[in-house]
């Protein structure tokens, strides 16, 4: 390929969350988060070959992979929950509670750690025993309005993009380290 083109668009009669990339997989999945639909698209194909609903997950918004244990772990804007979504057997298998307004959700292979960033104040942090058994560790305060976050897999900082401080505009990224004594 020499140049940058559509080769396929994909209709869907839903808003759609944050898609991300299977590499074990390679697949492509997709929420859809106005029907509460995880949708698999086959990238070799450029097809839709499923859709799966995910429970009593509402607003299905964000979503990341653990690819090697076959997981989603999907944000729930509507009902702020946590769903860890089962890429084998097709469904949800554990929803954990969440703070209000979750949006990008991260995980941490090497800590078995899930973040969430939600709007309200907080980050909201989970962990996973075993890819059947997760826990919530906290909600860690934040300052309001934050929406997304990114995790570094070396070094387990987790980086926060601010845009208000003490409810006055600010721009700027922050940056935590990971608690591991639990």
């Amino acid at each position: 390929m020499t140049k940058d083109e559509i080769v396929k668009t994909f209709h869907f009669n839903s808003e759609t969350g944050m898609p991300q990339y299977d590499p074990v997989a390679r697949k492509v999945y997709v929420n859809l988060q106005d029907e509460n639909i995880f949708a698999v698209v086959d990238p070799a194909k450029d097809e839709v070959i499923a859709r799966y609903s995910v429970g009593r997950c509402k607003g299905n918004h964000g979503m990341t992979l653990d690819p090697e244990h076959h997981r989603a772990f999907l944000s729930c804007e509507e009902n702020n929950l946590m769903t860890v979504f089962d890429l084998d057997k097709h469904e949800p298998i554990a929803y954990l509670a969440m703070a209000d307004g979750p949006d990008v959700i991260k995980f941490d292979p090497v800590l078995d750690r899930i973040y969430a960033a939600c709007y309200s104040g907080a980050i909201s942090v989970f962990r996973q025993d075993d890819p059947q058994h997760y826990g919530k560790l906290e909600d860690f305060q934040v300052q309001h309005a934050v929406h997304s976050l990114s995790v570094d897999p070396e070094s387990h900082h987790v980086y926060i993009p601010e845009q208000e401080e003490n409810g006055k505009p600010v721009a700027r990224m922050v940056v935590y380290e990971a608690v591991t004594g639990r």
